[in-house]
């Protein structure tokens, strides 16, 4: 049993033809090439596969893609914006992950930096409980969290400065 479905990742309607028990992350990698969304644990224990999805971080290795029907979701590469040559300019949330640290295997960093996106969307002056409690399904093994919650902190201010 096969299903097509429509949906919208990062701005741009995709149609994807899905296998039975399909999942959002499988789907996102293997099917339309989002490769920034990590495939690690598959059970929702790491958070490297965060995507926002219609503006709430959710776990898609967990998520089954037909819900995915209709909804938006945004990677880790729908952060950055697209410039007239093709390219694109990092977001205040990668620039500030970049510059303050917040980094170093970089595989958790898609999860953080999507898990921080939508905090700051509802929340654009954070405490340091709410970034805890923003980034809890997400595990870092490298950098001791410090250089994240810095990176956090200086990308809510860069936003707010923005506005």
């Amino acid at each position: 049993m096969a299903d097509t479905i429509v949906q919208k990742v990062n701005g741009k309607e995709e149609t994807v033809r899905l296998k039975a028990y399909d999942t959002l992350s499988r789907v996102l990698r293997e099917e339309l090439g989002f490769t920034g969304t990590k495939r690690g644990c598959d059970y929702g224990g790491c958070g490297a596969c965060t995507v926002s999805l219609d503006g709430k971080a959710v776990y898609s290795c967990m998520f089954p893609a037909q819900h995915a029907e209709g909804r938006e979701i945004l990677t880790v590469e729908g952060l950055a914006a697209r410039n007239d040559v093709g390219g694109a300019a990092l977001s205040k949330i990668q620039e500030s992950f970049l510059v303050n640290g917040g980094l170093q295997c970089g595989y958790c960093t898609s999860g953080m930096m999507i898990s921080t996106k939508c905090l700051l969307d509802k929340n654009p002056n954070p405490s340091m409980t709410d970034i805890q409690e923003a980034l809890a399904g997400n595990i870092c093994r490298c950098t001791g969290y410090g250089r994240i919650l810095e990176s956090i902190f200086a990308a809510a201010k860069s936003l707010r400065l923005e506005s």
